[in-house]
This record gives C-alpha cells, sequence and structure tokens, in this order.
C-alpha cells in the first residue's frame, strides 16, 4: 500500500508531446470557432442599430466595421489552419535544433580560443634527484 515504488503514468515522452500538440490545436480551433460565432451575432448587430434602430442612419457605417471585422477573423482564419501547420510542431523543433547546434559551434570556436589564447600547462613534471 505505502510502498516506494512509484508506478508511471504509462505515457512515455513521445504519447505526452502529441497530447498537449492534440490539446493546443483544439484549443485554437475552438477559439476560432467562438471568434467566429462572435463574429455573426456582433454583424447582426450592427445592422441592427445602423439600419433598424437608425444609430448613424446618414452613413452605412456597419457594413465598414463588418468589411473590418472579416479581415480579422480571416486572419485568426490563416493562422490557426495555414501558419499554424505550416510553422507547427515539427517547424519548432528544428529551428530550437538548429539554435543549439549554433551555440554548441559557439562554445566549441570559444573553447579553442581560450585554449590558445592560455594554452594549459601539462602536468607537473617531477624532479629527478
Amino acid at each position: 500500500m505505502f510502498s516506494k515504488t512509484k508506478k508511471g503514468s504509462g505515457i512515455d515522452l513521445e504519447q505526452h508531446e502529441q497530447i498537449e500538440y492534440a490539446q493546443e490545436r483544439i484549443r485554437q480551433k475552438k477559439n476560432l470557432y467562438r471568434h467566429f460565432v462572435w463574429f455573426l451575432i456582433g454583424s447582426v448587430g450592427l445592422v441592427l442599430m445602423n439600419k433598424v434602430f437608425k444609430y448613424g442612419e446618414a452613413y452605412d457605417w456597419a457594413y465598414w466595421a463588418i468589411g473590418f471585422w472579416s479581415l480579422l477573423l480571416l486572419v485568426h482564419l490563416v493562422n490557426v489552419f495555414i501558419l499554424s501547420t505550416f510553422m507547427g510542431r515539427d517547424w519548432e523543433r528544428e529551428q530550437r535544433e538548429k539554435l543549439v547546434l549554433k551555440q554548441k559551434e559557439k562554445i566549441a570556436e570559444l573553447q579553442k580560443q581560450l585554449e590558445k589564447e592560455f594554452p594549459h600547462p601539462g602536468p607537473p613534471k617531477k624532479k629527478v634527484d
């Protein structure tokens, strides 16, 4: 009952990464769909305010507002379905590996430069008397 050995969750690192990635994609899509619903509700509200309630009746401002909001929704859509897949998890991993490799090369170069400027003396030589 109180053993010192802990049972693992049974999920290895790769499965854990896949689950996290899936949760992130679900959250992105959910936010996009929520944005679309608010866009529809807001567009109807703007048209009602402009046409039915005659707020700012002299100018059809609602269509401009809806057009601008449509542009923002399009940017959100492109971000979720195009850029996220193009610049997704694999792209991030590749970029991270490139940066780590570049850092390792820079460290090795600095190490060589340091050894060149300040050579490490060998082990002390024993005097024979």
